[in-house]
Order: structure tokens, then C-alpha cells, then sequence
């Protein structure tokens, strides 16, 4: 039985994590309506084989494959540690749950096939399978590769519906996407031309704190942060996040923000810690400090429940940033930044769940009210108990209270401020929770009071509540069972996020 545990885990899990839905995504294609009955088979086969890479890192540390034999720099490496497993599985679960709730959605009434019906099935699998390669990618060439397949199918879900609404945002947030792609390029040409390779390992045995390394990493990181919508960079995410259909907002405020992210943490972290300096570091938290504050602000004044998510969004990503300040910057080996880089990590974690369930819920409300306006959710927890109680249930990790996982990650991030002296980001983290909850109560207490004479609903299905529920459930265990997936983002972490950068 071991050598066969052994033998299952040696295999190339991390090509399979891209290949699988990759593979699917194109069957989608030439089946059309059909692919709907792709929602089950490969919603499991997907979270098995990412389950399966991250046991494999579990059980042997840090995995590494190279594609066709062919080592750095010649070929291309693949690369699985803590940080991608624990992201390759909850992109899994988040995924493979919207596939189940979507099942039900874009038939037309006739049963024939819709554009919408015929495209969301590929594209959603076009993100599962380009978040996975920007997951597994030890190359920076190859990291932009992957997030442009991401970009596309992403901008295309917004797109879905074809409203003129829709249309536009969909232009805005490519036109956010592609300047930040250039930005990404070039930095990416400098450090080519500087050190002859762009393999992220054999970069970060030669690059050197000089200018031309700092002035690639801040294009690359400007560019990275307008794909992950940060303050000021943030304008395309709200009417895109909140014009796409409920699926399609599941997973862009839950995983596609997230991928740009992750390369800015390998960038500073594994590759180009050298280069981090206090003023870059700190102006990069206040940047996420700003966004926690002013994303909070804008949802307390919305009167549409998926542009309160959509804010929500901007707002939650602020916390992620905060790390870099938290985690280094003054030159000296810093008992805080592990925490401070666990804090974000857990963050960028557990806001996945529970965002991707409070999508879900607003749209299943939204379609049977038949809009998101704030005024027709008035008591509609008698009608739609189990839909309620999931945003409720999302709102206590997005609040961080505990028992949730967003409680773990705030409060990890709220004792690295602490011990780091940096009152200022402390103060951010307790004010962004105060106002979460100030707009998440808002909606909540509409959907709660008595009303008289209401509208019929339009009757909606059963498994999207369902689903939406059990991702919100998630978000909780993340923080109840918090032990495992903190001890699994220690392997193969970087010596500076536990010393701190610079």
C-alpha cells in the first residue's frame, strides 16, 4: 500500500491541475448546451487532482517538474509548495461549486441553446485552467502567458450577457487589463535583458538591488496591481463584478483578483526581495489601507446588493497588501513578518469562499425578486430563509469575526501591526471591520423586516442556495479548523517571509 500511495503521488499532478480543465474546456466547445453535464464530472475529478498535488507537497515537500526533461533555463519548470497547493485547492473547490450551481442557469425557455449557455461553460473552465498555470509557473514569461488566457476568458464572462451595461465594463476592465499587461511585459524584458533568464529560481540567486532591477519590479507590480483592481487601479472591478451574471461574479471577486496577487507575492518574496525597500513596501500598504477605507465607504452607499459585493471586493483587497509594510522593509530580521505573510495569505483564502457564496446568494435573490436593487430584498428571508442565512453566514468571515477564517487572517494581520509598532495599519484593519459590518447589517436587516402585500417571486432553484451554503461553510471551517492549512503554507515558504523583506 505505500509504494502504491507513493507511485499515485509521484505522478505529474501539477501539469494535470492545468491540463484537466484545460482539456474540458475545449470538449465544452463542440458540445454547447451540452457541456452542461460536464458540472459534476469534472467539478470532482478537478478538486481530486488538486487535492492530490497538494498531498503530494504535503507528504514530500515542495514538488518540481520538469516539462519534457528539459531543466531551467532551457525548458520549462513546474513548481507546487504550500502557498500554490492550498491555492490550487480552494480554486478547485470555488470552481468546481460554480460549475454545480450554474447548472441549472442559462436555458433559455424553449430549451434550446442561448449564447450565453453555449459560452460560459468553456470560459469558465479557460479560468480554472489559467488560474491553475499562473499557480504552477516557475517562469515569469510563463506567468504572463497564463494570466492573459485568465484575462480573456474573464473579460468575456462579463461580457456574457451582451447588455450594453455589460459590454462596457467588459471594455473597461480590458483596457485595465491590458495596460497592465504591457506595464507587466516590460519589466519583464528588463530583467531578461539584465540577468539572461526569467526562471524565477535562477533569478533569485542573480538579481542584484540596482536600478534597472527596481524599476522592472515596480512596472511589473504596477501592472499586477491594476489587474488586481488596488486603489486607485480599482474603477473597471465594481460594474464589471457586479454586471456579470452571479456565476460569473463568483469567481471573479472570489479567484481571478487573486492571480495577479500571487505573482506580486512570489515577485517580492521569492524572486526580488532584495529589491523591496521601506518606501516601496510601505506605500504598498497604504495603498491596500486606503482601499480597505474607501471600497468600505462606497458599498455603505450603494443601493444595488451586487455592487455592495462588488465594493466589498475592493475593499477586502486592501487587507492582502498590507503584508508587505507588516512583513519587512527595515532591514532587520523581524519575529512579525510571519505572520504578517500568513495573515494575507489566509485572507486571500478565506475570502474566496465566502465572496463566491455571497454572489451566489445575491443572484439567486436578485432572480427571484428580478433585480438587485436594496428595496426588493424587503423581507425576503420569509421566502428565501437559506438563501439569507448564506450571506449572513459569508458576512462573519468578510467582518472577520470568529469563528471564520477571515478572523484568522485578521488576526493574524492585526498581531504583526501590534508587534511591529505599525498603529496606523491596526486602526485600518479594526475600522475596516467596523465598516463591513455597517454595510453587510444594512442588507442584512432589510431582508429581515416584516413587510405586508408582497410580490409573488419568481420560483428559483434549489442548488445554487445549496452550494452557495456549503462554500459559506467553508469560509467558517477555514477559521474552526485553521491549524492544518496555516501549518500547510509554511512548506516550502520563503526565508524572507519569516525574517521579513529587505
Amino acid at each position: 500500500m505505500p509504494t502504491t500511495i507513493e507511485g499515485l503521488l509521484a505522478l505529474p499532478w501539477a501539469a494535470l491541475t492545468v491540463i484537466v480543465p484545460l482539456a474540458a474546456a475545449l470538449l465544452a466547445v463542440p458540445l454547447g448546451v451540452r457541456a452542461v453535464r460536464l458540472g459534476v464530472p469534472i467539478a470532482v475529478l478537478g478538486i481530486a487532482v488538486a487535492a492530490l498535488a497538494a498531498a503530494a507537497v504535503f507528504t514530500q515537500g515542495t514538488t518540481v517538474q520538469a516539462l519534457g526533461g528539459w531543466d531551467a533555463p532551457l525548458g520549462i519548470r513546474l513548481h507546487v509548495d504550500g502557498l500554490s497547493g492550498a491555492l490550487l485547492v480552494m480554486t478547485a473547490v470555488v470552481a468546481g461549486a460554480v460549475m454545480l450551481a450554474s447548472r441549472s442557469l442559462f436555458r433559455s425557455a424553449s430549451g434550446g441553446e442561448t449564447r450565453a449557455g453555449f459560452a460560459f461553460w468553456p470560459l469558465l473552465l479557460f479560468v480554472w485552467a489559467g488560474m491553475n498555470a499562473v499557480f504552477v509557473s516557475a517562469d515569469l514569461f510563463n506567468l504572463y502567458v497564463a494570466l492573459e488566457l485568465l484575462t480573456l476568458a474573464a473579460v468575456a464572462l462579463v461580457a456574457l450577457e451582451g447588455r450594453p451595461e455589460t459590454l462596457a465594463a467588459a471594455m473597461r476592465y480590458l483596457t485595465f487589463a491590458l495596460l497592465g499587461s504591457l506595464a507587466y511585459l516590460l519589466g519583464v524584458v528588463l530583467l531578461y535583458v539584465g540577468y539572461g533568464t526569467l526562471d524565477m529560481q535562477l533569478l533569485r540567486a542573480l538579481a542584484q538591488p540596482d536600478q534597472l532591477t527596481v524599476a522592472a519590479a515596480a512596472l511589473m507590480t504596477a501592472g499586477l496591481m491594476a489587474k488586481t483592481a488596488l486603489f486607485p487601479l480599482h474603477a473597471w472591478l465594481p460594474p464589471a463584478h457586479a454586471g456579470a451574471p452571479a456565476p460569473a461574479s463568483a469567481l471573479l471577486s472570489a479567484l481571478v483578483v487573486k492571480a495577479s496577487f500571487y505573482i506580486i507575492i512570489r515577485l517580492w518574496f521569492d524572486v526580488l526581495p532584495t529589491a523591496a525597500t521601506e518606501e516601496l513596501t510601505l506605500l504598498m500598504g497604504v495603498l491596500g489601507g486606503i482601499a480597505i477605507v474607501y471600497g468600505s465607504v462606497l458599498a455603505l452607499r450603494q443601493n444595488r446588493l451586487k455592487l455592495i459585493v462588488a465594493y466589498s471586493t475592493v475593499a477586502q483587497l486592501g487587507y492582502l497588501f498590507l503584508m508587505f509594510p507588516l512583513a519587512g522593509g527595515v532591514g532587520a530580521v523581524q519575529p512579525w513578518a510571519a505572520a504578517a505573510w500568513s495573515g494575507g495569505i489566509f485572507h486571500a483564502l478565506a475570502h474566496a469562499p465566502a465572496k463566491a457564496a455571497m454572489f451566489l446568494a445575491a443572484g439567486v435573490m436578485a432572480q427571484a425578486v428580478g433585480h438587485d436593487r436594496l428595496e426588493g430584498l424587503r423581507g425576503i428571508a420569509h421566502a428565501l430563509p437559506l438563501c439569507v442565512f448564506t450571506f449572513a453566514l459569508s458576512s462573519v468571515s468578510i467582518m472577520g469575526l470568529p469563528p471564520s477564517g477571515g478572523f484568522t487572517a485578521k488576526y493574524l494581520l492585526l498581531t504583526a501591526a501590534l508587534a511591529g509598532g505599525a498603529w496606523w495599519a491596526a486602526g485600518v484593519i479594526l475600522l475596516g471591520g467596523l465598516l463591513a459590518a455597517a454595510y453587510l447589517f444594512r442588507v442584512l436587516n432589510l431582508t429581515l423586516v416584516e413587510t405586508d402585500g408582497r410580490q409573488p417571486l419568481t420560483p428559483v432553484a434549489r442548488a445554487p442556495q445549496v452550494v452557495a451554503l456549503l462554500l459559506a461553510i467553508v469560509s467558517i471551517l477555514l477559521g474552526l479548523l485553521s491549524d492544518l492549512p496555516f501549518e500547510f503554507l509554511q512548506l516550502g515558504r520563503p526565508a524572507v517571509a519569516a525574517e521579513g523583506l529587505a
